[in-house]
């Protein structure tokens, strides 16, 4: 079943190149071949409606010899929650090769798709995707260990197609600080930018590349605010007032979305859902609405959009992966929202903001 039977989704937020990329985690699997490992391949792409996404390049620790277990993050478990200790920040070398490495994968993907995928780099090419059945691939970078202080790196990446980047993942680096993994807590945690952070800001606003706020501190995500043209963005990110994770963004931060006309993208996370923070497989969607309504109510239809997370987290087994979008659609629609309110939540507020944000 080809998107065309599907109402066609943009996802904000996918690990898939990493999936792909380190054996342990995709078991070397093929994108063009449907599988029951991670969320998304272009067979299961298909079968949801899922259109296309920014394909996320995330650089994990530099492990020598270890398998997926050796990867997991440490988890304390405190009084009334969990902590998990902050990530040191990574080699920059180390990270560069990696990301040069996953941004040619995604480039042979393309290459090998036979006209089926391809990478976008403006809002008339995202488009034409739309209109013509082709997977929309937006090069994104989470993380921005892998460009120098200079900038230089940003500049090629650039010319290569980046047109995504998320300043931080949840560990420092030179530009700013992510925020550590923290239930219950606000996600007002350490410093702002730094003046390299504020350089990047204003080089992407130049470029015109977009900045995801999600992963950022508190105070990096409103130095973000002051200093950015474009609309305000975090690709994968819930509502605080339901769960308070320092993921997940305070009532002040959702307005500063709004009255930038950014976009907030619904991340599946179930731990970064659920009131507990629990990983339940078994998490009602339900809970998903209930997020969107809430943003909804607070920034408005024109500025919700689905992050998703897909090969990156735990998501809710009635999505499952890719292919079970449709489950997801069908109990918003249940909610109320019609048809005009699903297309802006799947594609069109994503298009307006490109169309604001990209040169």
């Amino acid at each position: 079943m080809t998107t065309h039977n599907r109402l066609p989704i943009i996802v904000g937020h996918q690990d898939t190149l990493l999936h792909l990329y380190l054996p342990e985690r995709g078991g070397g699997r093929s994108f063009f071949v449907r599988s029951d490992v991670g969320h998304i391949d272009l067979p299961r792409a298909r079968e949801g409606g899922l259109a296309g996404g920014f394909f996320a390049i995330f650089v994990p620790e530099l492990c020598n010899d270890c398998d997926e277990n050796d990867r997991q993050m440490v988890v304390l478990q405190t009084a009334n929650g969990y902590e998990i200790p902050y990530a040191a920040a990574s080699d920059p070398e180390y990270v560069r090769g990696v990301t040069i490495s996953m941004m040619a994968n995604l480039f042979r993907l393309e290459s090998e798709s036979g006209g089926q995928v391809r990478v976008v780099r403006a809002v008339e090419e995202l488009e034409y995707c739309l209109a013509h059945d082709i997977h929309a691939a937006i090069l994104h970078i989470e993380g921005a260990e892998s460009i120098d202080a200079n900038l230089d790196t940003l500049e090629i990446f650039y010319r290569a197609g980046l047109r995504s980047v998320g300043l931080v993942w949840s560990r420092p680096n030179i530009f700013a600080q992510g925020v550590p993994f923290k239930f219950p807590h606000s996600p007002d945690t350490g410093p702002g930018l730094t003046g390299a952070g504020r350089e990047l800001v204003r080089a992407c606003n130049r470029l015109g590349i977009m900045l995801d706020l999600s992963h950022l501190n508190e105070k990096g995500f409103f130095d973000v605010a002051a200093l950015s043209n474009a609309p305000l963005v975090a690709t994968h990110s819930n509502v605080h007032a339901i769960c308070p994770s320092t993921r997940n963004l305070t009532d002040k931060q959702l307005d500063a979305i709004r009255e930038s006309q950014g976009l907030v993208g619904l991340n599946f996370a179930v731990y970064d859902l659920r009131e507990d923070s629990q990983k339940e497989l078994d998490t009602s969607l339900d809970v998903l609405v209930r997020h969107i309504d809430y943003l909804v109510e607070r920034i408005g239809i024109d500025c919700v959009v689905l992050g998703s997370d897909f090969d990156g987290t735990i998501i809710p087994g009635a999505i499952g992966d890719a292919a079970g979008l449709p489950h997801l659609v069908d109990v918003l629609r249940m909610h109320g929202y019609d048809d005009v309110a699903l297309r802006k939540i799947a594609y069109e507020n994503w298009l307006r903001v490109l169309r604001k944000t990209w040169k």
